[in-house]
This record gives structure tokens, C-alpha cells and sequence, in this order.
């Protein structure tokens, strides 16, 4: 039988109410009992208001409001409605287009949730709000629109709960599960669905920093947790190992972009009994994903599909490609499909059959491993070549006098394009040069180089390459 997430929630207030689901740390946490109850009551409160079946209701949080959120999320699918997420620390003209374009009927935001007491038990008592079926909409999450304008993508109950509410409960060997993802990404996303269906109490932070982060770490002695790679750098350049104990973790994953190898690898000496795991997906294709334990073997690969889903690598009319060849990424979902909001041009072209097309070009070896080679929009065309941005990326994190680095493409009077580089760390341009002369081919070598006090990032933690060309054209 289909689950959904508020039946989810229910189960597990009544089976354990007093038990802590979700903690911000310095703020406060959340049982699931509370969770349950003050859920109903903004439901209520929303359907007083005249808000129910099929509404969207824009949340607007920011990282320290996670319980709040986590309520109000709660709050929307209870009363029938369709939750969409945002962070508070996107511009108010985003925001503004992102509710129009869904057609908010509400908008919620930290110290403002409706509530409506009816008295009785714990969920409120009184009449049973109408639950919500598998098939119903939930959710409409919008794309961080790094290579174009974000879409909103919707999920119905039955996406979101998929894989969920089984016997054995994720992550059980740890007691705490650590993160920092931000609210309105589709990693916050999962973090909140781990809160809900996970066996470890989920905790975070109002403001990521290293030192913060690693202390958190530290203080829940947190057996689990998530990254995404520009806090794994930010970590290890801050050399948090060395005054902190972080020998609790035993599995710390990294999603929302490629882990470099030179960074898995240096993870692998600052965490001494984790297993590194990276994650590739996206918000269009969740819940499928790859998984991949750091391994010097395939240092470079995003691993293979897990729980019923799928990865084809296939020609640009949709022909699939053997083992070995470059083409573009599709992913099948295990679970009901996502789709764009209001935009069926754009779902027909990416949502085919079950399968998703990522947008990213890779190739799959003989064992089925997924080796990504770029983004699509990406790539850059100079002269007769190709050239991969994640591969020279991933010869210039080899210098160990490079924190981070990300290459885009420039314009280039002969070649049309070529590659430039914008690195954060101490090393000088000369020696780069010199270091990546025996590690790429001569078209894939940097006319230019940049160095950056930081790279510019979404929301979500990625670089963001149409600023970059912007700060370091």
C-alpha cells in the first residue's frame, strides 16, 4: 500500500510521541508527538481560512527556522494542500515570481503559522481533516536555475513517501543523523523526510560554518551526515579534524554535486571511520538516485542505481549507447514520476515513459558504474573539441594548493571558446600551469586563471557559473 508522509508522521506519533524528532541546535527540538499535533492545528487553521485540496501554500524559512518548517510543510499537506518551499535568503523578486508562477493562495513564514485548537487528543480532536490520497500533489519544489530559469517541480504524496515506513528504518546505526542543507532544496528536502522515517533524531544548525558544523558533529556524537562538497572543502581547508573529535561518524555522504576524488579521498583521512558516499540526483528525479562508496579504483564515478531505480545512457533521439560511450544521462524513478508545474512543453521534453533526462552528459563502464562528464549547458565547444569542465576541475583539485576550483568557458577570437579557471587557495597561476601541463591535453588547458576569495553558489551549495562569468569573465 502506498504510504504518505503525514500517515508517516501519525504512525510514528503514536507509537513513540515523546520522542525527538528533529533538533536545531542552541534552538529547540521537536517530538513527534508535538510535530503531529501542532501540524493539525495549522491545518485547521488553514482550512479556515478557506485554503484545502490542491492550494499552494509558499513557505518562506531560513535555516534556523527548521521546526517551524518542519510544522508548517506538515500543516499544508494535513489540510489537503500543495507545499512549496523557499528559502528566506532568496531575493525578494525570485520569491515573488516563484509564488505567482505557482499561484500561491497563502504564503507562511517563521512566526506567523496559523493555528487552530479544537480540543480532544492529540491531534486536535474534533472531525478528521480529510486525508490526502498517494496520488494527490504535495509539493512543488523549484530548481536553483543555474543553467536557466527555475522550474517548479511537482511531486505527488506518493513520490515523496516512496521506499518509506518499512521495518528496518534508515541509518539505524546511528543515533543522530547531522546536516546543514538548506530549506527549499531538494536535499533539505530529504533531510526532512529522514526526520520523519529515519531511526536517528535529525539535527542542524541555524548558520553553517566549519568550526560550527564539526562541533555539532562532535557535541550529538552524530553517527551519520551530509554534506554537500563545498562544506566538505570548507571542513578540510579549515583543518576541523585537528580540534575536533570526529570519530563517532561511520557514514558521511555527499550530495547536490560531484565530490571531487582528491576531496573524497582527503575526507576519508579526516573522518577515520567513515564510509564517504556520494549521491547524484536531482529535484526532477527523486527519489531515483546513485550511490557510490569512495573507492581509489573509481575515484571519479557516481556509482549505480539503487532501490528499483535506473540509469541508461543514450543518444540525443533517445537510443541507448553501450558501455564506454558519452551520451546523455536518464534516470528511471522507482516511484510515481515528478513533473513541471504548469508547463507541459518543458515535462514532455525531460519526463519520458518513467525516465528523466538529468541534463548531464556520462557514460556507464561495463559494471554499470556512472561516470558523469558535464553538465550539457556545460560543456565547452573549442575549436574541433569538447572539453569537460568536471574533468579539468578535477585536475586542478590535484594541486594541493587549491581549495576549490570551477572552469567555464570564454570567448576566444579563433577557437570561438576556451577553457578559463577560477580557483580558491595559495597556489600561483605559473605553477598551475605547469602542474596541469601533464594532466590535460593541450585544448583542454586554461587560457586563463582566476583566483577567487570564494566561488559564487545557489542556494543549494553549486557553483553558480553564470555568475562566476560575471566576477571572473
Amino acid at each position: 500500500m502506498s504510504k504518505t508522509l503525514p500517515g508517516l508522521l501519525r504512525e510514528r506519533a503514536a507509537a513513540d510521541p515523546g520522542r525527538v524528532a528533529m533538533t536545531v541546535h542552541g534552538t529547540g527540538s521537536l517530538t513527534f508527538g508535538e510535530w503531529e499535533h501542532r501540524a493539525h492545528g495549522v491545518a485547521r487553521a488553514l482550512r479556515g481560512r478557506g485554503i484545502g485540496r490542491g492550494d499552494r501554500v509558499g513557505l518562506v524559512f531560513g535555516n534556523g527556522d527548521w521546526l517551524d518548517y518542519a510544522v508548517a510543510f506538515f500543516g499544508v499537506l494535513n489540510a489537503g494542500a500543495v507545499a512549496v518551499p523557499l528559502s528566506d535568503r532568496l531575493a525578494a523578486a525570485d520569491t515573488d515570481a516563484m509564488l505567482a508562477h505557482c499561484g500561491a493562495t497563502a504564503v507562511l513564514r517563521p512566526g506567523e503559522l496559523p493555528y487552530a485548537e479544537s480540543g480532544g487528543g492529540g491531534r486536535g480532536g474534533g472531525e478528521e481533516l480529510e486525508p490526502s490520497g498517494p496520488g494527490d500533489p504535495a509539493q512543488i519544489l523549484y530548481t536553483s536555475g543555474t543553467t536557466g530559469r527555475p522550474k517548479g517541480v511537482a511531486a505527488t504524496h506518493a513520490n515523496l513517501a516512496h521506499g518509506c515506513g518499512g521495518r528496518r528504518r534508515p541509518f539505524t546505526h546511528s543515533r543522530h543523523l547531522a546536516h546543514a542543507f538548506p530549506i527549499g532544496t531538494n536535499a533539505g528536502q530529504w533531510m526532512l523526510v529522514n526526520a520523519v522515517d529515519a531511526h536517528p533524531e535529525v539535527v542542524t544548525l541555524p548558520r553553517f560554518t566549519p568550526g560550527r558544523f564539526a562541533a555539532l558533529i562532535e557535541h550529538y556524537r552524530a553517527g551519520t551526515v551530509f554534506v554537500v562538497p563545498a562544506m566538505a572543502i570548507e571542513m578540510l581547508a579549515a583543518g576541523v579534524q585537528a580540534r575536533h573529535d570526529l570519530s563517532s561518524v561511520l557514514l558521511l555522504g555527499s550530495a547536490a554535486a560531484p565530490l571531487p576524488a582528491r576531496v573524497a579521498g582527503d575526507l576519508s583521512a579526516a573522518f577515520p571511520n567513515a564510509t564517504i558516499t556520494n549521491y547524484y540526483t536531482s529535484t526532477e528525479a527523486a527519489p531515483a538516485q546513485t550511490v557510490m562508496i569512495y573507492d581509489p579504483e573509481r575515484p571519479s564515478s557516481v556509482g549505480r542505481p539503487v532501490s528499483g531505480g535506473a540509469v541508461r545512457i543514450a543518444a540525443a533521439d533517445g537510443v541507448a549507447l553501450p558501455p564506454g560511450t558519452t551520451g546523455e544521462v536518464w534516470m528511471r524513478s522507482p516511484a510515481a514520476t515528478r513533473a513541471y508545474y504548469g508547463d507541459e512543453a518543458a515535462t514532455g521534453e525531460v519526463f519520458r515513459g518513467g525516465w528523466v533526462r538529468m541534463g548531464d552528459l556520462g557514460y556507464l563502464d561495463d559494471d554499470g558504474y556512472l561516470y558523469l562528464v558535464d553538465r550539457e549547458s556545460d560543456v565547452i565547444k573549442s575549436g574541433a573539441y569538447k572539453v569537460s569542465t568536471i574533468h579539468v576541475e578535477e585536475a586542478v583539485h590535484r594541486h594541493p594548493g587549491v581549495v576549490e576550483a570551477a572552469a567555464y568557458g570564454v570567448p576566444h577570437p579563433t577557437l570561438g571558446k576556451a577553457v578559463a579557471v577560477a580557483v580558491v587557495g595559495t597556489v600561483s597561476h605559473e605553477e598551475l600551469r605547469i602542474f596541469l601541463k601533464d594532466l590535460l591535453a593541450p585544448h583542454e588547458l586554461p587560457v586563463r586563471l582566476v583566483t577567487l576569495d570564494a566561488l559564487p553558489r545557489n542556494n543549494g551549495g553549486k557553483v553558480d557559473k553564470r555568475s562566476l562569468r560575471e566576477v571572473a569573465p
